[in-house]
């Protein structure tokens, strides 16, 4: 049997694990030594904006808020020395040829700096090993309608826990709760140039954030051909990458938000909401 040695929050700044972060703060769920949150360096200023006030609001219940990060994504992704973690991108082939890239940037932005992080607080950074029975819990804001995201952790010195499943709580629970607690304005956690935005999303961007639109316009036209370290076989790419489903330079799409806004999950660490639509997304298959 081993012994939990710490207990931490997956932090994503979005709705649920927002939501656990209050919990916490106000003793209605067991306390965490540190809430981590994982930094692209990309995420919308409304994602930071909201950060600081979680911290503040941790603060004063006595819960740390550490950033981590592995890079820039957006900077990496454009570093012809760097290596870069691919993003799941649109691509047109040749021929007409529709396709994904491959998708890392979860596992090497987010989920990578958590690990390390939890390893340094346990006392054995990488590539100290772990002594059995050096666990520690890691809370993930996952809500009983999305059930089916929730796994058990892939190493041994974490142990994943779900206190909104505890609780029976529902997405729309969560939101009801943050409403209450003043902070009904809880954005989607997502870097600002992720290829799974909806057209809703990109508007609303381009009207109330001129500048991250034009940031976006500008990587998607630096992309066009791949990423810097896209072809580090030294093979010329097939094909072109865009960060819209058109497949058209992002400033040239007409963009068709739907008629009533849909809530939506942001992109957490282990909850990516988007897996499963990745294949109906992908077409034919990658072109690189």
């Amino acid at each position: 049997m081993t012994a939990r040695s710490a207990r931490y929050l997956s932090l994503g700044a979005g709705v649920q694990s927002s939501t656990l972060l209050l919990l916490a703060a106000q003793g209605r769920i067991p306390t965490f030594d540190a809430a981590i949150f994982a930094d692209t360096a990309w995420e919308p200023a409304a994602v930071y904006r909201h950060l600081n006030r979680l911290t503040s609001i941790a603060a004063r219940a006595g819960i740390e808020v550490v950033r981590v990060n592995s890079g820039n994504i957006r900077a990496d992704a454009l570093d012809p020395a760097h290596r870069f973690a691919s993003m799941p991108l649109f691509t047109s082939g040749p021929h007409g040829e529709r396709g994904m890239a491959r998708r890392q940037c979860t596992s090497e932005y987010k989920i990578k700096p958590i690990k390390a992080e939890v390893r340094r607080r346990l006392g054995y950074p990488h590539p100290r090993r772990l002594p059995a029975g050096v666990v520690a819990e890691m809370a993930i804001g996952i809500s009983v309608d999305e059930v089916h995201r929730a796994r058990d952790a892939d190493v041994g010195y974490m142990r994943n826990v779900f206190p909104l499943l505890d609780l029976g709580w529902r997405r729309d629970d969560c939101l009801r709760y943050l409403h209450q607690q003043g902070l009904g304005d809880t954005p989607r956690s997502s870097c600002v140039g992720c290829p799974y935005h909806d057209d809703g999303f990109w508007l609303a961007l381009r009207e109330n954030s001129p500048t991250e639109w034009a940031d976006s316009v500008a990587f998607d036209h630096a992309i066009r051909n791949g990423s810097a370290r896209a072809n580090a076989g030294g093979q010329p790419l097939r094909g072109q990458f865009f960060l819209h489903r058109q497949r058209v330079p992002l400033d040239e799409v007409v963009l068709r938000p739907r008629p009533q806004p849909v809530d939506t999950p942001g992109c957490g660490p282990w909850t990516c909401p988007h897996d499963a639509s990745t294949a109906a997304d992908a077409g034919r298959g990658e072109v690189a």
